[in-house]
């Protein structure tokens, strides 16, 4: 195995065209102790949070990724002192100092979200409660992404908001007011992102405003609202044990304090190596410090329900710490899986970890169907259509039949050439798969790892014999 490497482009490209390629082989076993980049979804909310708050935070054990890179120049455009206090690889410590939400400056050019749909969005929501004009913008890939959903809670708020194409595509231009109008909106779609923005905007909005989901999402924005003293209520319908509705609750006009808090590793990049000491033959691998928040956690009870044998040590939740998110050591070994059947409210709450969890069921028992998956289209690619490409290109038999999946295991699988199509958690489920697969694998595209997880290919090397 070697690291990403740049190497000449194949036939049909420009002579002097490059892409950058990862070479994996397969393992004979998987042994080690991975310690994972910090929460990419917490990341971005703790520097996002430190903004609004006037004074110092500090954040330790954060993601170091592209992505939360992005969100920390966004800050600095906004005036806010951002400084790197200590590095550790995968993780970053930073320092902010805010004048506030008050003291906030209008951006004097772009902001530039780069590949990061969250960046975008909630920074979106945050610039919504603020006077002054602001445009975000992003990369080829970003510009692809769906902005229709939040543009329209923010502008019944009262905020001023366009886009591309019928104000459905970035860049979006945000002009704020104060004070903003308090709403009751409904999300169309699950997205933890679409609710976040609008949760953000409500600090600055006059009155109560509350946010509906008929399909539960991560809820990292509501805790560390809560750990930074502002009352965010929650209320639940249905039959209690799987709720139709959620409701989120919060009254404008609170103050987000500056605090101190840790960032547990990110249970998405855990993931991977769920998955890779699940479906390798001789594996034991051990996890540390992962975040286990309950609304983020789906990935380790699919695997388990399909037969993968994770040990999971709690470390605690750490209330005042800032972010109030549960942690706990997880190790995997090699394990028999069975095929399983995914619903909405499954697929919503492990959307970011489909793509692996197909891998997975390649190696299942049976045949594996997981509904409803649509949203997979509008990530950094289009997440149906490259896990269904790649994973054939190794000897899958994988289809998709409208927004369903359907996946039939168990299948041995051979080596390949496969895109990642520049999206990070592709190119980790491709790698991820050569250490399985007979043969070598090439993963174009891998260097997109570096957008949620540095230096992933460099620890497959590491857990790999």
């Amino acid at each position: 195995m070697t690291d990403p490497r740049i190497e000449s482009a194949p036939g049909g490209r420009a002579a002097d065209e490059v892409v950058d390629a990862a070479i994996v082989r397969p393992a004979r076993r998987l042994r080690g102790e991975i310690r994972l980049p910090g929460d990419k979804s917490v990341s971005h909310r703790a520097l996002l949070l430190a903004a609004l708050a006037r004074g110092e935070s500090l954040i330790e054990g954060a993601g170091d990724g592209a992505d939360i890179r992005s969100s920390a120049g966004i800050v600095v455009r906004l005036g806010v002192t951002v400084e790197r206090v200590a590095e550790r690889g995968r993780t970053v410590d930073y320092r902010v100092v805010s004048p506030g939400v008050d003291g906030l400056a209008e951006p004097d050019r772009v902001l530039d979200c780069g590949n990061s749909g969250t960046s975008l969005r909630l920074v979106a929501g945050m610039l919504a409660g603020l006077p002054g004009y602001a445009v975000l913008d992003g990369d080829d890939s970003l510009r692809r992404r769906p902005v229709a959903r939040i543009i329209e809670p923010l502008r019944s708020m009262g905020a001023e908001l366009h886009a591309r194409r019928g104000d459905s595509l970035p860049p979006v231009t945000v002009v704020g007011r104060i004070p903003l109008r308090a709403i009751e909106f409904t999300t169309p779609v699950p997205s933890a992102q679409v609710k976040s923005a609008i949760l953000l905007a409500a600090l600055r909005a006059d009155g109560r405003t509350t946010v509906r989901e008929l399909v539960a999402t991560r809820d990292h924005t509501e805790r560390m609202l809560r750990a930074r003293g502002v009352p965010v209520q929650r209320s639940d319908a249905g039959d209690g044990a799987t709720p139709v509705a959620v409701a989120w609750s919060i009254e404008g006009g609170s103050e987000v304090r500056a605090v101190r808090e840790r960032v547990p590793g990110d249970v998405s990049a855990a993931a991977f190596w769920l998955v890779a000491g699940a479906i390798h033959p001789d594996a034991e691998l051990t996890l540390r410090d992962v975040g286990v928040n309950p609304s983020r956690r789906a990935v380790i009870d699919l695997l388990r329900a399909m037969g993968a044998r994770i040990e999971e040590r709690s470390l605690g939740e750490r209330p005042d710490d800032g972010v109030g998110e549960p942690m706990a050591d997880l190790s995997i070994r090699s394990s028999e899986l069975s095929a399983i059947e995914l619903g909405p409210a499954e697929v919503a709450a492990a959307i970011d970890e489909i793509p692996v969890l197909c891998l997975a069921a390649a190696h299942a028992r049976g045949t594996t169907v997981i509904h409803s998956a649509g949203e997979l289209r509008h990530k950094e690619s289009d997440r149906l259509a490259g896990i269904v490409a790649g994973l054939r290109a190794f000897g899958a038999r994988i289809d998709v039949h409208g927004d369903d999946l359907r996946i039939d295991g168990p299948t041995s699988l051979e080596g390949a050439v496969t895109d990642s199509l520049g999206d990070h958690r592709m190119a980790m489920t491709f790698g991820v798969a050569g250490l399985i697969a007979r043969g070598e694998t090439t993963v174009r595209g891998a260097a997109s790892a570096a957008i949620s997880y540095p230096g992933f290919f460099s620890d497959i090397e590491g857990v790999g014999a």
